[in-house]
């Protein structure tokens, strides 16, 4: 084992008590990492090739932790509904978040009922004397059905039994969250099957497939009944959505706006079965308008203060990240009027560049990660970037944690990038997806890991 895992005689975290109870000939051995490895891969706990989760310890929050992240994650998703609304009657508001023409004309489609994001996420970095937010991901995130099955997984290990001797623990209930958020959605455009007939439907080459098979058991074993397909395997007839033989009433929308617009031969019946109220979709498309990384240029953005509360304004304020779309014009800040290109140029340390619509960390740029040319390189490509809108944002204080990772060399104790990543199901939060990084990014698509998160308390 390399890196050393001992107990302190007065543990100050929960973190530090788990890691002191690690045993070398039980947790640290091999034997124990083979078990849990096919553990995962036999729970569907796969991302590709591989499992999800190279750590032997969980993420600890408090009930304290809980409670203020759940008070602004809710609010910046109810916010988040409000500028949908309004940017859809605003073409100026609109404009702001820089959607393309066909995203646009997909947005302006009526979903038949008011929610545009029945499940959402928001990216976070929670510290002891901050909580700051980094994006909205309001387009039917990834993740709760791993999130809640590797809770599962940890939750049964011996250790957890002796740790809870110490500690109240408590697992988030995300999957069964998730259905009740689909189903009132389903209520809400006017839907009366009971059951409805749910199709997840997604890409079948997605990493993620193994999710979809994670919920179709435990949506079914709710009674609801569920088929996973592809674009291509709906049928629309005009009058009702069909999938493997099945007239469908919900599609819980897995595949993005970005490949239905790519690839609009495949995606032709479940665009036209939404647009004929032939069945529900979650998300609606005009959640896009939130989901644009420049949402959040949206919110901290002086001339839109008149959409917020003051309270709403203070909370911005505190936990949202000043943003704004790159591009050779003028704003505002704290009152005063300047040029956005040549303000972040010359303020490299104290920005990250972004495209205005990605994901897994693709295009991700850290000023304080390049010399001064290759900080004015990046600004240049993306101002003159003809295909895409990209995003600068002010960069904030991230969390990193000791965490033991399994590596070929055996056991190592490594200082980990904690992203924490609160799902919110019809803007209520229901739990969280967890990832680690040794990078400045976080994301399991570019190579980060998961844990499973878990509210403890002392006894």
């Amino acid at each position: 084992m390399s890196g050393s895992v001992r107990a302190s005689q007065t543990p100050s975290s929960p973190a530090e008590h788990w890691h002191g109870l690690l045993r070398p000939d039980v947790e640290l051995a091999p034997a124990f990492w083979a078990e849990l490895n096919a553990r995962m891969r036999a729970e569907k706990l796969t991302f590709g090739d591989r499992v999800h989760c190279p750590f032997l310890r969980p993420f600890f929050l408090s009930t304290q932790d809980e409670n203020r992240v759940r008070e602004v994650a809710e609010l910046i998703a109810e916010l988040g509904e409000r500028v949908v609304a309004r940017a859809l009657a605003d073409p100026a508001l609109l404009a702001q978040v820089g959607l393309s023409r066909e995203e646009e004309r997909l947005a302006r489609i009526s979903p038949r009922y008011k929610t545009a994001s029945t499940a959402s996420r928001l990216d976070a970095f929670l510290l002891p004397n901050s909580l700051q937010f980094a994006e909205y991901n309001a387009e039917s995130p990834a993740g709760p059905g791993y999130a809640e099955t590797l809770a599962g997984v940890f939750r049964t290990l011996p250790i957890m039994e002796r740790f809870a001797e110490h500690y109240t623990v408590r697992q988030f209930s995300l999957i069964e969250q998730l259905l009740a958020a689909l189903l009132a959605s389903y209520r809400e455009w006017g839907g009366t099957a009971s059951p409805p007939v749910i199709a997840i439907v997604d890409w079948r080459e997605v990493p993620t497939w193994s999710e979809f098979e994670i919920l179709q058991a435990r949506f079914e074993k709710a009674g609801v009944p569920t088929v996973v397909c592809t674009p291509s395997d709906l049928v629309f007839d005009s009058t009702k959505l069909m999938a493997n033989g099945r007239r469908i009433d919900l599609v819980y929308r897995r595949v993005l706006i970005n490949d239905i617009l790519a690839r609009p031969a495949e995606c032709e019946a479940l665009v036209k079965a939404y647009e004929a109220g032939a069945a529900c979709v979650a998300n609606a498309l005009t959640c896009k308008i939130a989901h644009k990384k420049a949402f959040f240029a949206v919110l901290t953005d002086e001339r839109n203060s008149s959409l917020f509360s003051a309270n709403e304004r203070e909370v911005i304020r505190r936990h949202i990240p000043w943003t704004r779309l790159l591009e050779d014009a003028k704003t505002t800040r704290d009152g005063e009027s300047f040029g956005i290109l040549d303000y972040v140029r010359k303020r490299r340390n104290d920005f990250v560049l972004k495209p205005n619509d990605e994901y897994g960390g693709t295009g991700v740029t850290l000023g304080w990660e390049m010399d001064d040319q290759a900080w004015d390189d990046a600004l240049q490509r993306a101002l003159s970037d003809r295909d895409s809108k990209w995003v600068v944002q002010q960069r904030i204080a991230v969390r990193r944690e000791v965490f033991p990772v399994r590596t070929p060399n055996g056991i190592e104790m490594r200082d980990m990038l904690v992203d924490f990543a609160p799902y919110l199901f019809r803007g209520r939060m229901a739990g969280c997806l967890t990832r680690l990084s040794s990078t400045g990014l976080a994301n399991v698509t570019s190579g980060g890991g998961q844990v499973p998160s878990f509210v403890v308390d002392p006894r």
